[in-house]
């Protein structure tokens, strides 16, 4: 019986890929802004 419970515990879990796979359309965009804007400023204040 006690298997039956590890079974149906781990069939129910939420999976952190699929959680973060419906927001990539938002994040890589804004984390690509952010890392040319970083990118930019070191190399404006470089020179």
């Amino acid at each position: 019986m006690s298997s039956n419970d590890t079974n149906q515990a781990t069939a129910q879990t939420d999976d952190v890929v699929e959680s973060i796979v419906h927001h990539m359309p938002v994040i890589l965009p804004v984390g690509g802004a952010i890392l040319i804007f970083l990118l930019a400023f070191i190399a404006v204040t470089m020179a």
